[in-house]
């Protein structure tokens, strides 16, 4: 490389465990070493709003939009972000193709009584932000309280044993990178809880006019993730998915096949939208857009009735 590698975060304990896992990764697949790739740590407006939905605020870019100016005014060279983070809209002149092997993308609970969701007592209060995962829950228990909680997982974790909760949910992934895998009361199938699009990727974002730097993501880039990120993020594109839209979407490569289910509901979560679809593995860009057409075409015949 010509100049040092700056890597840019998030300043949250597990954003800053997806940057080092990110140099980390470079410096296996490269000859690059330590003292050339720096993490500098940014604050985000998202990591700002500590008691309200992001939705109200501007949705997901507030996870991201500070960390991207820093890309675009060459202050950094590569952003990291968790992908289920980030708009589905790509930011003029920034590219999103480079991601890690994705970690596990399941949701779990973590109760305080040590209950799983259907032995939890009625009117019990779990904690979320994400209006998916409310939907989803409310589907398996009608008669729980969905109460919104914000902040990084520790401080979930603390308001949970404050009692300020009964239950939260959470992703695995987190979990697991912070070592709190021992605090896990159950863990959800994809069938069960379907997650986020892109859940447990860590996504790499750079100029799209910085070759070297594009060379360089090009030899860390983990070939199966990229194709589930993809078709997942397409749906996302087609759906015009944010904070508001309640949009779970999974894939699976199987062999030579692409398989993905993925679920959009209404605005007030009274109706589910699912879908289900196969392809050969190199449609894995278009099998997304398919399901994303399909779902809207649904979602919009519901209501014109």
């Amino acid at each position: 490389m010509s100049r040092k590698i700056i890597i840019g975060s998030r300043g949250s304990k597990l954003a800053l465990l997806y940057a080092q896992k990110a140099k980390n990764t470079i410096l296996q697949k490269t000859d690059l070493n330590d003292e050339e790739i720096v993490i500098k740590t940014i604050t985000t407006q998202g990591d700002q709003i500590k008691d309200s939905r992001l939705s109200e605020f501007g949705g997901k870019g507030l996870f991201s939009s500070n960390i991207e100016k820093e890309l675009q005014n060459k202050s950094i060279d590569i952003a990291v972000h968790a992908l289920k983070d980030l708009p589905a809209i790509e930011t003029n002149g920034l590219i999103i193709d480079t991601f890690l092997e994705r970690n596990n993308p399941k949701e779990v609970l973590i109760s305080r009584n040590k209950k799983k969701l259907k032995e939890l007592d009625a009117k019990s209060i779990v904690g979320t932000s994400s209006y998916r995962r409310e939907f989803q829950i409310k589907k398996i228990r009608y008669d729980v309280h969905c109460k919104l909680i914000r902040g990084n997982v520790d401080t979930r974790l603390r308001k949970l044993k404050e009692g300020l909760y009964d239950a939260i949910i959470l992703s695995y992934a987190g979990i697991k990178y912070l070592e709190l895998e021992n605090e896990i009361t159950e863990t959800f199938s994809t069938e069960e809880i379907i997650p986020s699009a892109g859940q447990g990727i860590i996504a790499l974002q750079c100029r799209e006019d910085d070759l070297e730097i594009i060379s360089l993501l090009k030899k860390i880039n983990h070939n199966e993730t990229y194709k589930r990120a993809h078709a997942e993020r397409n749906i996302l594109k087609v759906l015009e998915g944010d904070c508001e839209t309640a949009i779970g979407a999974h894939s699976v490569i199987d062999g030579k096949n692409i398989i993905i289910e993925a679920e959009l509901f209404s605005l007030d979560g009274s109706k589910r939208f699912y879908e289900k679809k196969i392809e050969k593995v190199e449609k894995f860009k278009e099998i997304g857009k398919d399901i994303g057409q399909i779902l809207k075409t649904k979602s919009n015949n519901t209501y014109k009735k």
